[in-house]
């Protein structure tokens, strides 16, 4: 099988490299869960003398996108004209993840703001002693479990109904925190080209184009185990779940697995196994490189290889990050010149 793909791979490689180069021409719209990473690190002095705890001399402050500001962060490093759906609180990481999305080109105005929660934040704190490598210690999650207004709901499918014919695709990133209810769903799912990433609930969004579960995230959608020998049934079983076109169940060091409804099946091997640091935040990056393929009228068997390949660099590298079509060029160029692992 893999003698085949790889034979596959090398006679589409005209294919995948004018797709990649053609990344800067599509408009994508994103909704959903925006969320602030932040990165505290230092280095631990002494125990305290008040409380059982480390006294930590901070070093440094890193502020990156999360959970759907990730994949909107993603989409705009590939180079993709961007418009960012979703909610910020009034406070100053809600400023911060505008900020670094107005910086990066991306077009923030559908964006609003909730007074009565904050900004969905992860702060992660870790710290190192001296010649020693840092490690995190505890990570505090800022975020509030109530639902948002009607009237918030609203303006972002009002936003979406507003731009829809603007742009090529639309993708829904559910990360759980509450943008996502049914009035925007429905505003979502109008657009032809409709790409989900949800963690749960996949069937909350019937009809969409592909949705890309991990497969953790497609065992809880089905209520079973999924392995090689029942991969074909599960994948029928979300397909009838979510009457999708298409699921793509990334399987991590296995690679993906891509189905449609037709019965058609495509088995993706990973195309870096052995250089994986951190896969914080790779499935945003598959769904960013696989979204501007299928933008771009890429085939679903390209878009998914570009979206594995895209997400073997990001592994490569600790935190939430995020690559670029120079560096895509190059690790297909490798690819195909020499296969690793």
């Amino acid at each position: 099988m893999l003698d085949n793909f790889n034979k596959i791979l090398s006679e589409s490689n005209s294919q995948l490299i004018e797709l990649i180069q053609k990344f800067d021409q599509a408009k994508v719209l994103v909704v959903g869960d925006l969320t602030l990473d932040e990165f505290l690190t230092g280095q631990v002095e002494r125990i305290s003398r008040e409380a059982p705890v480390l006294i930590i001399r901070h070093e440094g402050t890193k502020q990156v996108p999360g959970g759907g500001a990730n994949a909107i962060y993603n989409l705009a490093k590939l180079g993709a004209k961007v418009i960012a759906v979703g909610i910020i609180g009034n406070d100053d990481q809600g400023k911060a993840l505008k900020t670094i999305f107005t910086e990066a080109g991306i077009n923030t105005s559908g964006i609003f703001i909730d007074c009565d929660r904050p900004t969905v934040t992860k702060t992660r704190i870790s710290a190192h002693a001296r010649q020693s490598v840092t490690q995190q210690i505890v990570r505090i999650d800022r975020k509030s479990d109530a639902p948002i207004s009607e009237t918030l709901q609203t303006q972002l499918a009002q936003f979406i109904q507003a731009h829809i014919d603007q742009v090529d695709a639309i993708v829904c990133s559910d990360y759980g925190e509450g943008v996502m209810t049914e009035i925007v769903i429905d505003a979502a799912l109008k657009h032809k080209l409709v790409v989900v990433d949800t963690q749960k609930d996949l069937d909350r969004y019937q009809g969409a184009t592909i949705f890309t579960p991990n497969l953790p995230e497609a065992e809880l959608a089905v209520g079973y185990g999924i392995s090689d020998t029942n991969i074909q049934t599960a994948s029928q079983d979300l397909l009838k779940l979510t009457n999708a076109k298409q699921i793509l169940i990334t399987r991590g060091e296995n690679g993906m697995s891509l189905f449609g409804q037709d019965g058609n099946a495509d088995h993706i091997p990973a195309f870096n196994r052995t250089q994986v640091f951190d896969v914080t935040g790779a499935g945003d990056t598959v769904v960013a490189a696989l979204t501007l393929a299928l933008a771009n009228g890429g085939s679903v068997w390209a878009a998914a290889v570009l979206g594995n390949l895209a997400a073997s660099i990001v592994v490569r590298q600790f935190g939430t990050t995020t690559t670029n079509t120079t560096e895509m060029l190059t690790a297909l160029e490798h690819l195909l010149s020499d296969r690793p692992d």
